[in-house]
């Protein structure tokens, strides 16, 4: 099975990517790729786990594979980049499947739908699940094979111009919202609006919108939306554990040997580590650094998540009802989604509970 040869591969990569240079046939051609990324430069983090990946591919082949990352816009615009993979235009690309929801909604689950599994609980499903062999089947009508290739952890619910305190607050909000969560919100009177990154900021300070997510502290406060937005809210009740993805064209995949297709896979692996390390890292002091600058931290209301909740449910069974590729892997999903839950609430949810209350009393008794 895929996932078996993947995991395979996976379990040997780490050790053996030190040792891969000087192990490789000298008869192994020289390759380069092109990689078309979805995001700008300017994000760090999220665009960087491509460039992770280029750079662990070049060092494992003694720098007979080589991959040129190029940002959103650069060849083709975010939105371009699973078509530019698809057609050739380029070797591969890195980016959110739920970008492409407009083509069908199915390719929400390989990213985030709302209400899903966080990144640890993506990461099993795709890894051990049966996500990832769904996907590589799912992909195949679209001449892509797809590699899991990074995680933000839960993202924030956004930036407000105005409080949200019922769900009435919602209605006619224009708001930028990625993926499946759109058509959600839209139940509740929101008006989508699908925007690339590196152009929410001057439609927020505009009033083009009226609210807009993006993904979590460290890049929200690089991209300013602090600025031009009072009310931060959170969570990201949509993108619990979002994955981004490596997209291949097939054609190319086939082309590459074995030795390259091993090495692209696990830089892939260690890029996917890696960018929730840095985000976990990095979201803490950022978040600090935007509340000491005036921001004002919000929770959505039980009522707004409560009825988003119901919402995204029927979304779900009507959209299952009326697409078998959707239906196909909902199933799935939602059912290891179920168990998930029930193993998260014996053992991960007490432990975070505890270590959160006693963190608090700690607080309270450093102040006395």
């Amino acid at each position: 099975m895929e996932r078996r040869s993947f995991l395979k591969k996976a379990s040997v990569g780490v050790a053996a990517g030190a040792v891969a240079a000087p192990a490789l046939s000298a008869d192994l051609p020289t390759i380069k790729w092109r990689l078309a990324s979805s995001f700008p430069k300017s994000l760090d983090t999220i665009f960087g786990g491509a460039d992770v990946v280029a750079k662990r591919v070049a060092a494992a082949t003694g720098g007979k594979f080589q991959i040129q990352v190029f940002a959103a816009g650069e060849i083709v615009p975010g939105p371009g980049v699973l078509d530019a993979v698809k057609d050739g235009t380029v070797e591969c690309g890195h980016t959110c499947s739920y970008y492409f929801i407009g083509k069908d909604p199915t390719f929400a689950f390989e990213t985030a739908v709302p209400f899903g599994l966080n990144s640890r609980q993506q990461t099993a499903w795709m890894m051990d699940g049966g996500g990832l062999e769904l996907f590589r089947e799912f992909f195949k009508d679209y001449n892509i094979y797809n590699i899991p290739c990074g995680n933000t952890g839960a993202q924030m619910g956004g930036w407000f111009r105005k409080e949200i305190k019922t769900v009435q607050d919602l209605n006619g909000l224009k708001f930028r919202c990625g993926g499946f969560a759109g058509q959600v919100l839209a139940k509740l009177g929101v008006v989508p609006q699908q925007i690339p990154g590196g152009d929410i900021y001057p439609a927020l300070e505009k009033g083009t919108i009226d609210a807009a997510e993006w993904i979590g502290p460290y890049d929200d406060q690089k991209l300013g939306f602090n600025k031009v937005a009072k009310y931060y809210y959170y969570p990201g009740f949509w993108e619990g554990g979002p994955q981004i993805a490596m997209y291949v064209n097939q054609k190319q995949w086939a082309s590459l040997p074995k030795e390259y297709q091993t090495i692209l896979e696990d830089a892939c692996l260690y890029a996917h580590a890696e960018m929730q390390a840095r985000y976990d890292a990095k979201n803490p002091n950022a978040l600090k650094q935007l509340v000491g600058s005036g921001t004002q931290l919000r929770p959505f209301p039980n009522e707004v998540m409560a009825a988003a909740y119901k919402a995204a449910n029927e979304l779900y069974e009507e959209t299952a009802a009326k697409n078998a590729k959707f239906k196909k892997i909902y199933d799935s999903w939602k059912k290891f989604r179920d168990d998930q839950l029930q193993w998260f609430a014996v053992a991960e949810n007490r432990f975070d509970n505890f270590m959160q209350a006693a963190r608090s009393a700690s607080a309270k008794a450093s102040k006395k």
